[in-house]
């Protein structure tokens, strides 16, 4: 009995002995600890938050570019109204649309064909460049969130049911006067006005 108490306590001895603890300091070399885990998600998530808003910053653009978004704005509209315009034309002056659908019976086919790629490239370069501004606008927004994730939670713990939200903390003076009885002016003149 004794000399496998000796074994056991030598083996405990060796595992925890010494003031060390043998398992808690092989661990991590065989589990991930959680709390570093989570801390390096998060700054990774961070860091490709700031590189996906960094490719997609684009500084404030100058006359010219705004006035080169106005005219790309143009075609779509213009097609619209002009198709519009056709039917009201249609109606209004018959003979005279009858004249221009001649016109445009008499352009070559191959014409019709470079009009269409004219206008696929034009409304697919727009798509593109429209689908890289959601792209940025979301990036921008994705990077805003933590903040306002803190700002909710700020604004919750202000609420009136929240936990020391009314708690004068040391101050003492603030604390008698929270809880001192106040005076009503309300009351007051109430019993101004009552006779008695």
């Amino acid at each position: 009995m004794g000399l496998n108490s000796g074994l056991i306590a030598g083996w405990m001895g060796l595992v925890v002995g010494g003031g060390r603890n043998a398992l808690a300091e092989t661990a991590p070399g065989f589990r991930e600890n959680a709390e570093a885990g989570a801390g390096r998600a998060a700054t990774l998530q961070g860091q490709a938050m700031a590189q996906l808003g960094a490719e997609f910053a684009r500084p404030c653009p100058g006359w010219f570019d705004r006035v080169m978004d106005g005219v790309n704005r143009l075609p779509r509209p213009a097609l619209a109204l002009g198709t519009l315009g056709l039917f009201v034309a249609a109606m209004a002056d018959p003979l005279w649309f009858a004249a221009r659908m001649q016109g445009l019976a008499l352009v070559p086919e191959p014409l019709w064909w470079l009009l269409g790629i004219v206008v696929s490239f034009y409304f697919g370069a727009r798509h593109q460049l429209k689908s890289q501004e959601f792209q940025r606008d979301l990036a921008a927004t994705m990077a805003r969130a933590p903040l306002v994730i803190d700002r909710i939670a700020a604004l919750g713990a202000l609420r009136a049911d929240s936990p020391g939200t009314a708690d004068t903390g040391p101050e003492a003076a603030l604390a008698l006067a929270a809880t001192a009885p106040g005076g009503n002016p309300a009351l007051d003149h109430w019993r101004t006005l009552r006779p008695g």
